[in-house]
């Protein structure tokens, strides 16, 4: 059973759609009018960019337009699809001479998983809709997810700029399908941070300059996975024991509490990433970190960047 309910009219093109998406895995689903972002998000965004807050990821600054006006990408587009996909599962240990891996990482990369169930889902649409236009993404297409999913009101953006939802935290790969189709909003979700800090104040490199803000430059998942070569010298002796990603920010929100074991096998870390023994990743092969790291995550990294991130671990 999803961990998100159906309240469209049955039949309805909503309801078809929800039931689709379902069908094809998913455990939220939320639907929003397609067209720009509001002003404040455009200026936000270009801000970001403006303070260099994206790092090294100039993959950011590119298609802009495309990402504040989600039309630009699909002309014919007049509702978006927001799916989630629940991925908590038990924390890694975090023995000594372990590292910490962040949970979404370990086992079957996402991109592969969630973007298998939006072809699903994408087929299903246009077997019962011939006539309509749909494009997705996961994580890597030209559009702000977590604007999106706020705005079909499958979850809050928190001020750690992750998107939480009430029922699993914050927990979910975000996937985005854009459709010709015309389908009646969710609504979008109102914020429900509150007063609480708890997520900026367990960054242990201070990468939040303000709530919603993150800046990549102090963030140990942009250090540990995008940055190519050599760690700056404040840097590597600052990875808090993070082999690959980070999870201080999402650890301490009281809304994880609610989180649910993921169903999804797919989710599960593989052995070698259950529990990193960093001495022996530090020791990698070629040859080794390509069959331990195939079809996950984690192979972002690099070889030249898991063995560095070892090794950055190994010296404090």
């Amino acid at each position: 059973m999803p961990l998100w309910p159906n309240t469209w009219t049955p039949g309805s093109v909503e309801d078809r759609v929800h039931r689709f998406a379902v069908e094809a895995g998913f455990d939220a689903v939320g639907f929003a009018e397609a067209g720009p972002v509001d002003p404040e998000t455009s200026e936000n965004y270009r801000v970001w960019l403006d303070q260099g807050y994206q790092a090294g990821m100039d993959y950011m600054e590119r298609r802009v337009e495309e990402r504040l006006d989600p039309r630009n990408i699909l002309p014919s587009a007049r509702s978006i699809i927001v799916v989630l996909s629940n991925y908590y599962r038990d924390n890694p240990s975090q023995e000594l001479n372990r590292g910490k891996v962040a949970r979404y990482a370990g086992g079957r990369d996402y991109h592969r998983v969630v973007g298998n169930q939006l072809r699903s889902l994408k087929r299903r649409i246009e077997e019962q809709f011939p006539n309509s236009e749909n494009w997705y993404s996961v994580d890597a297409g030209p559009i702000l997810e977590r604007y999106w999913a706020q705005k079909s009101g499958v979850g809050f953006n928190g001020k750690n700029t992750l998107l939480i939802n009430t029922r699993m935290g914050s927990w979910v790969f975000i996937g985005v399908m854009l459709t010709s189709l015309e389908l009646k909003a969710s609504g979008a979700h109102t914020d429900h941070c509150g007063t609480c800090t708890r997520c900026l104040d367990a960054c242990p490199t201070d990468a939040f300059p303000q709530p919603g803000v993150l800046d990549s430059n102090k963030c140990i998942s942009y250090w540990t996975i995008e940055h190519r070569g050599d760690f700056e010298e404040d840097t590597g002796g600052n990875l808090n024991g993070w082999l690959f990603g980070c999870d201080d920010c999402q650890t301490v929100c009281p809304w994880n509490r609610h989180a649910k074991q993921t169903t999804h096998a797919d989710y599960e870390a593989r052995p070698p990433f259950r529990s990193p023994d960093i001495k022996a990743i530090s020791r990698m092969t070629r040859e080794e970190w390509d069959e331990a790291t195939r079809g996950t995550a984690i192979r972002r990294a690099t070889y030249e960047g898991l063995i560095r991130n070892a090794e950055a671990l190994r010296e404090t």
